[in-house]
């Protein structure tokens, strides 16, 4: 599908991925379709039909190479523009169709660039900079459409230009500006029940592709077991979690990787996080919509009864940006 005929492919719903203030569409039923513009959700006046519904997400999964039916009722796919698609079908769902399409407004913004639009300060743009320039290992942190992935992607464009950067992701979101860098993401079962590939997988594969650094795009099961053994091994990374503050997200890194096995215990977890993770770096969404940096952690590797000690360095109280006693 080239670049003219991408509106055909989205018929009435091209009307709002041209939005530039909508974020997010999804649909709920063909009379229930919603939009999300700067961070809060509204219902559109737009009607389709059961048919035209599955028409259009037809069309656009015969060209992102997914397929859903009954066997497998889930995709996770990725648009032309880069937009994330995602959806669920009966029996998993009720009745209809559940469609999610997720914009990537600003996608390609350096940490300078998201200082500008207040999802940090310039202080925190620049140190964020020297932490990556001197190969911290980050975690980024927040709930969903919290601007984790954008976040990330300017953080991994931080990176010296000399260095080289693999990406491992579910489904194509990170477009850092890097000249050597190399993107892959997972790969569902066909229809035989072979063939896929896990996040877990590409962790392992990664390590033998010579990486500078790796980057994960979300941790969210037993792959963090394989993250957290990468960084001890010396190579600096960067992933994002699901998580309602910085110190949620970093005890969530201390429990995932028991799911990779009964022999994982969490007095070797605790030690290995603590020396794996340096920054903690967690976003929310304001009231009005707004994204926006709330905490930066520092990460210590003083251990008290499975607890990792931290040190806040920067938080936001809802009007300003706080500086915590921690510096590195």
């Amino acid at each position: 599908m080239n670049e003219a005929n991408e509106s055909d492919h989205y018929g009435p719903l091209q009307q709002f991925l041209s939005d530039p203030d909508v974020e997010e569409i999804w649909i709920n039923s063909p009379q229930r379709i919603f939009v999300a513009k700067r961070g809060r959700s509204q219902l559109t006046n737009l009607v389709l039909d059961s048919q035209q519904i599955q028409s259009l997400m037809d069309r656009i999964l015969l060209w992102s190479g997914r397929r859903i039916d009954l066997s497998q009722p889930f995709v996770d796919a990725r648009l032309p523009d880069g937009s994330r698609l995602h959806i669920a079908i009966p029996e998993v769902t009720a009745e209809h169709w559940a469609i999610n399409i997720r914009k990537h407004l600003y996608r390609g913004k350096s940490l300078s660039d998201l200082a500008d639009l207040c999802v940090m300060s310039n202080e925190i743009a620049e140190f964020l900079k020297a932490q990556v320039y001197e190969r911290r290992n980050i975690l980024v942190s927040g709930s969903t459409q919290a601007g984790k992935t954008t976040l990330l992607n300017a953080l991994t464009s931080a990176i010296p230009v000399e260095e080289r950067v693999i990406t491992i992701e579910e489904v194509f979101e990170l477009k850092p500006r890097l000249p050597d860098c190399i993107a892959m993401q997972t790969r569902g079962a066909n229809f035989e029940g072979f063939g896929e590939i896990s996040i877990r997988r590409l962790i392992k594969e990664a390590l033998r592709m010579r990486p500078s650094r790796l980057v994960i795009g979300e941790i969210r099961e037993a792959e963090s077991l394989d993250l957290l053994i990468a960084l001890n091994s010396g190579i600096p990374g960067m992933a994002t979690i699901h998580a309602n503050s910085a110190r949620e997200g970093l005890r969530k890194l201390q429990t995932l990787p028991l799911l990779a096995g009964e022999n994982i215990t969490q007095d070797f977890l605790t030690p290995t996080v603590a020396q794996a993770i340096d920054l903690v770096v967690h976003l929310g969404i304001d009231q009005d919509g707004a994204r926006r940096i709330r905490q930066l952690l520092k990460v210590g590797q003083r251990i008290e009864e499975n607890v990792i000690e931290t040190e806040l360095l920067f938080e936001w109280d809802g009007a300003t940006y706080q500086r915590g006693i921690g510096v590195y």
